[in-house]
């Protein structure tokens, strides 16, 4: 046994967290993580094997693998008990394979941690890949490959990887499917399960693992607990993989691709093969360059092809694939006329990295960018246990460990040589350039084998890159100024009071301002949001698409002055909501007013620019056109919201009212928007009461109290009310829509019943519901039937009134057949509650206590709880400590009764909405079940407005002022 040092590992000034390094006998590498305040536990193993190790002709086994391996172990034999037991204990699980590396992670609470702790491990020693479970389980592995294969970014990453040297890893498909992990196999006389056997002993070894475990305890007693549970993991010395060499050759560089894409929109991915960072990531030299290709501040290149009217978001960066394998990529999104001029694009934009070598590298830009990404880690929010383990477990096997929680978060070494040999790679020598648009389509002649995504290939040569860069505008490119948001004063304020829940601070016909200080947290920032009530800002589809485009133009016309913030770790957003719009403001609190300022003035000075409308208008109209290539699943989602929230409009009519919006439709519109408003506001964090009344001051002075003002008060009538459809008891509505996208195969449902309006009582019972039904839906949909990958149960919440979703996208059957399937499993369930016994419903209750209790790790965490209680108008800040309460009472006989009245199939009481959305290959299936004769107790939805129009309201918990006294 081989202890580190404690004290060898570099971590954040506010972090009070305990750590050790640890090697087991059998060369398992572990860290150790103790922390008193936590109330989940979780681990994560990182095992250095991916899809990059798949063997030829076995496309996805290593994906395959990670599937198989939370099936069952020799001690535990039970199929998914290990995620039944985390499930029933308030965790979680998941897992992912990488090219390099398959991480498997999960939390639980710290009850059942040790125990889940042996459950885990035993996969690590005896796993046990049932042969019945195999074949279930590439059926789940395709089922994922279906979701993607319609999706743009999947098949634009395969068209990279099918883009390189065919002997390299890189060009590998990484997923699986049933065709390479079972046809073709079989077809070579291949046992599949055989083969995942095979690889699992070949490769998963103790040596090529790292393990972090983040519990309550001292770290003695976890040391402990992890040489008892992992010891046993066997260690065969397996050589780490390597993937050396470039998978790009001379005919994989300089070519110009062009791609036709699944959704509406034009894009320029501009991409070199470079040194991975990671070789010199104390030196950050991709930090460096993506900082300054990807700044959106005057004079960079996103500025000037903004102010052209080109693109409308631009991204650069590394994006590294293994630790020997790298690419930096410029991603820019065109508008049409951008589109018109990719040439002159990529001509400025190598004009600007020849601005780059011209400037050469400069010492204020890195400092300035070390002291940002320092002030980052030091003051960084805590995050759930289970992402924390997964980040530190991958960064264990890149970085050493003093630098396993920093990674590359911190620039230390200014050298201006790596910088320059990274800028010195991204040269027209060494380029690919992918442009996607649907306006290629009749031009491609190749496809690529995975996706079917056409293209064509040209090649192309430094000087024509040469000449693109001469006929480019003549722009003013320069370096960034530097940046005055970066914080100088981190001091804490005195919190002069203990604030449990937020208080109102003030109240005016105008505004109701929410305040909470930090006292938990004691970290330098706050949180900020405004959320503007406008009764005309959704009175029509038409509003509500130029409010949309409004919030968007703010956010435009402040772009290259709040970019700055945003770098300097203050984020801020304007977004359109159901009921207007939206300011907030989350981040360093030192310079938060100032930008808070800046945005209420854009606010009110507000004018439409005719040319950057015209952009947004265009921008906007693909995002609804595209919203027709969303998944199956969650257009049925957005079918259920529509069918129960009153006063929504469908997207076909923000389509139609976009088509005929002009820029002096929004010049109308805006000051008619504005005229009447009402300002919801919640400050919390490190600001004093002072600061904070005389921010909304500043705000109601500035829109409302001029002799013409921008802003008047709501009347009475005018407070906006939150309303949802109450469904009828004992009815099931059923709600059949063809999917939107003809070439997508895939259905799916969403069964939704409803429950009750906001009771804490009901609510536990519903809670208590869902946690002990969510693994038995999951293993008997998705893993002993195979419906399909996507199989989730879960609670559902509009605006106060609370019910049950289940949701199912498949290939295998269309949405009719899955109700039916839900209905089984409801059944098939009922006689398991029956057969709870008083100990397990305890151990659910005591579950769930954990898991409402669980104290907030950051300050948005908090904020995200007391906004919605504010936003929804229920108020019930003492929520948790209520339901805990109820919890209590609980016995197992109330959750039956409760199953009884509202869930179980025929159930005199129950509400169900049913929408289905019909893929293609259940196509027929959809005319037959639209003119199916209605059932008894039943109703078909033909016209959503129509079925919305002839149903009560539940009353609305937000309506005024007078929700508080």
């Amino acid at each position: 046994m081989a202890v580190g040092k404690e004290q060898e590992i570099l971590k954040a000034r506010t972090d009070k967290r305990e750590y050790r390094r640890i090697v087991l006998r059998n060369s398992l590498e572990v860290l150790l993580i103790s922390d008193p305040d936590t109330d989940k536990c979780a681990a994560s193993m990182d095992v250095r094997v991916g899809s990059f190790c798949d063997p030829e002709g076995l496309e996805g086994l290593a994906h395959f693998l990670e599937h198989m391996l939370f099936y069952a172990s020799e001690k535990y034999p039970l199929e998914d008990s290990y995620s039944k037991y985390i499930t029933e204990h308030g965790g979680s699980t998941n897992a992912f394979t990488s090219n390099d590396h398959t991480n498997y992670f999960f939390d639980v609470n710290c009850d059942g941690f040790e125990e889940a702790l042996d459950r885990f491990a035993q996969f690590f020693i005896k796993p046990l890949m049932k042969a019945d479970a195999t074949t279930r389980e590439i059926k789940a592995v395709d089922s994922e490959n279906q979701k993607n294969l319609l999706s743009d970014a999947w098949r634009l990453n395969q068209l990279q990887r099918h883009l390189s040297l065919e002997g390299h890893p890189y060009h590998k498909f990484s997923t699986g499917n049933w065709d390479t992990l079972e046809v073709c196999p079989k077809a070579k006389g291949l046992d599949p399960r055989h083969e995942l056997i095979k690889f699992y002993e070949a490769n998963y070894s103790a040596n090529l693992m790292h393990l972090v475990i983040y519990a309550k305890e001292e770290l003695d007693k976890i040391q402990g607990l992890v040489e008892e549970k992992f010891q046993e993991i066997r260690n065969i010395d397996r050589n780490s993989f390597h993937f050396p060499g470039q998978p790009c050759r001379s005919e994989h560089l300089q070519i110009l691709v062009r791609v036709i894409p699944i959704k509406q929109g034009h894009k320029l991915r501009i991409v070199w093969p470079i040194m991975p960072e990671i070789q010199h990531y104390k030196e950050g030299p991709c930090r460096y360059l993506g900082h300054l290709i990807g700044h959106e501040g005057e004079g960079s290149l996103f500025y000037i092809l903004k102010t052209l009217g080109w693109a409308t978001s631009l991204s650069a960066g590394e994006a590294p694939e293994t630790s020997e394998v790298s690419f930096f990529k410029v991603v820019i999104d065109l508008t049409d006329a951008g589109h018109e001029h990719s040439k002159d694009i990529i001509g400025l934009l190598f004009k600007y990295i020849s601005l780059l070598q011209k400037s050469g590298v400069c010492k204020w830009i890195f400092d300035e960018l070390a002291a940002v990404c320092e002030t980052k880690f030091h003051y960084q929010d805590k995050t759930p246990p289970s992402d924390y383990a997964v980040n530190i477990s991958s960064y264990m096997q890149l970085y050493p460990p003093k630098d396993w929680l920093v990674g590359s978060s911190i620039l230390s070494t200014f050298s201006p040589n790596i910088i320059q040999k990274v800028l010195d790679e991204l040269s027209p020598n060494n380029v690919r350039i992918f442009w996607e648009s649907k306006k290629f389509e009749g031009d491609t002649d190749m496809v690529e084998p995975w996706y079917g995504t056409a293209y064509s290939i040209e090649k192309i040569t430094g000087s024509m890159i040469q000449e693109w860069m001469l006929s480019a505008p003549d722009e003013d490119l320069h370096l960034p100024a530097p940046n005055v948001f970066i914080p100088t004063d981190l001091s804490l304020k005195n919190a002069h009071e203990k604030v449990n829940d937020p208080v109102v601070l003030r109240k005016s016909p105008c505004s109701m301002l929410w305040y909470k200080p930090d006292t938990v947290f004691l970290t330098p920032k706050a949180y900020v949001k405004i959320d503007f009530n406008c009764p005309h800002a959704s009175d029509s589809p038409e509003a509500e698409v130029l409010c949309d485009i409004f919030t968007r133009l703010l956010m435009d016309y402040l772009n290259e002055y709040a970019y700055y913030a945003q770098v300097a770790g203050l984020y801020y957003g304007i977004n359109h909501t159901d009921s207007g719009f939206q300011v907030i403001l989350i981040g360093y609190n030192h310079k938060l007013r100032i930008l808070l300022e800046t945005i209420v003035d854009k606010i009110a000075q507000f004018k439409v620019k005719p040319d950057r409308f015209s952009v947004i208008k265009e921008m906007v109209t693909k995002e609804y056109q595209n919203f027709k290539f969303q998944q199956p699943y969650q257009q049925a989602m957005y079918y259920c919201a529509l069918i129960l929230q009153d006063g929504t409009w469908p997207w076909m009519e923000g389509l139609e009212a976009l088509r005929h919006l002009e820029a002096d439709d929004l010049t109308k519109f805006a000051p008619v928007m504005l005229s009447r408003a009402f300002l919801e506001c919640y400050i919390a964090g490190n600001i004093e009461r002072n600061e904070a009344e005389s921010m909304i001051q500043h705000i109601e002075d500035v829109l409302f109290k001029d002799s013409n003002p921008i802003c008047r008060p709501l009347s009475p009538s005018q407070y906006l009310a939150n309303r949802i459809v109450k469904l009828e008891k004992g009815m099931s509505c059923f709600y059949p829509s063809e999917g939107l996208n003809p070439d997508d195969d895939n259905s799916a449902l969403v069964h939704y019943i409803q429950v009750h309006r906001d009771d804490f009582t009901l609510n536990v019972k519903l809670q208590l519901f869902a946690l002990v039904a969510k693994q038995p839906a999951f293993h008997q949909l998705r893993s002993v039937e195979q419906l399909g990958y996507i199989t989730v149960l879960i609670q559902r919440n509009d605006f106060g009134i609370r019910g049950v979703l289940i949701i199912i996208q498949s290939t295998a059957m269309g949405p009719a057949k899955l109700d039916l399937r839900v209905e089984a499993f409801l059944k098939m369930f009922e006689s398991k509650l029956h057969e709870m016994t008083n100990d397990e419903f305890k151990s659910n209750v005591n579950a769930l206590i954990d898991v409402k209790l669980e104290k907030y790790k950051n300050l948005r965490e908090e904020c995200g709880f007391y906004w919605r209680e504010i936003a929804e108008g229920t108020l019930k800040f003492n929520r948790k400590q209520s339901e805990v309460a109820a919890l209590k009472q609980l016995t197992k006989q109330d959750l039956i009764e409760f199953f009884n009245s509202h869930i179980k199939v025929g159930a005199p009481r129950k509400k169900t909405l049913s929408v289905g959305v019909y893929g293609k290959l259940h196509s027929s299936e959809y005319t037959v079940d639209k003119s199916e004769p209605v059932k008894p107790y039943s109703v078909k939805i033909d016209d959503i407005f129509s079925f919305r129009r002839g149903l009560p309201l539940y009353g609305s918990f937000k309506g005024g002022l007078l929700h508080v006294e």
